[in-house]
């Protein structure tokens, strides 16, 4: 097997087709250090996405590169990322064309997704689990944090929403609280067993201390006593992520992100999810079908037989 080639920022799968390919880049094209550099990540994805199916890059036909174009968008990539993996691939079977290694392009009719929607990051199961339990829960502030990290996945809400809940918005017997969202519009939101448990944990053993006498009407305060602010917030998640080995992408958005996704792939209905986000417009709420939609094209290209 061969061992991946360093480009000076990263590296690649070597190949050497592509290798060639890149030689003609460098030497008689003369582009810049790095587009070779973006160019060799992308081609090098492509002989790997190839080595996948057993086959050499060169014998793909132009259903296996929209396959790949797909996998490329589902893994997170921007449309601009993945419209520049379609600019190296077109270009690499032009030039196979032309090194008379091929006798046409697979790459010819091969689109970028300019019309493509961004697809929002989330976290798998296993990502919510770990950052859920990193914070240390024998702590007053341990105990704050795991109380948020679980409202939220359990909500879905916004960071300002999540900060600004107060105990009269509680309504833990009942499994819901009050939510005040953007245009100062208020919904309901339902809470789960896990949450409503590390609330009422919180509310006993962790904020009294942090208040040190102090009252507040809002839920969650910090080491001071005062009302916790979006910022320390961010600083909160982003430390629990960090212990988690969590992406350093990793946003609260990301985590509402997180929550509408495994809804939908657990058959949550989307006028429900549309509600719980608070979402004015159903159009919104349906950028979650895209990412659901590219994960299942995704897995299909990637197990079935014959895809």
């Amino acid at each position: 097997m061969k061992r991946p080639q360093q480009t000076g920022r990263g590296y690649y799968h070597s190949n050497p087709v592509i290798d060639r390919y890149l030689d003609h880049l460098r030497v008689e094209r003369r582009l810049a250090d790095h587009t070779l550099e973006s160019y060799a990540r992308d081609l090098g994805e492509l002989a790997a996405f190839a080595a996948g199916l057993e086959r050499q890059p060169e014998a793909l036909d132009l259903a296996a590169l929209e396959a790949f174009v797909r996998q490329r968008m589902a893994s997170g990539l921007s449309p601009r990322s993945v419209a520049r993996s379609v600019a190296a691939i077109r270009g690499f079977y032009r030039f196979l064309v032309l090194d008379r290694r091929l006798e046409q392009s697979p790459a010819e009719d091969l689109q970028p997704p300019r019309a493509w929607p961004a697809l929002p990051k989330f976290l798998s199961l296993e990502e919510v689990d770990a950052l859920i339990a990193q914070p240390i829960v024998s702590t007053p502030r341990g105990l704050r944090d795991r109380a948020m990290i679980e409202l939220l996945y359990a909500t879905g809400m916004r960071v300002s929403e999540l900060i600004g809940v107060r105990l009269a918005d509680l309504h833990l017997d009942d499994h819901y609280l009050t939510c005040v969202g953007k245009g100062n519009k208020e919904r309901l939101i339902p809470i789960g067993e896990q949450a409503a448990l590390w609330i009422r944990r919180y509310q006993r053993d962790g904020r009294s201390v942090l208040l040190k006498r102090r009252s507040s009407p809002r839920l969650f305060v910090n080491a001071r006593g005062l009302p916790l602010s979006r910022v320390g917030f961010w600083k909160i998640l982003k430390g629990h992520g960090r212990g988690a080995h969590l992406p350093r992408s990793l946003s609260p958005h990301m985590v509402r992100h997180s929550f509408a996704t495994h809804l939908l792939e657990r058959g949550a209905d989307m006028r429900a999810i549309q509600l719980m986000l608070g979402h004015a417009d159903l159009s919104t709420t349906q950028i979650y079908t895209h990412v659901l939609e590219a994960r299942l094209r995704s897995i299909y290209d990637r197990f079935h037989p014959r895809p």
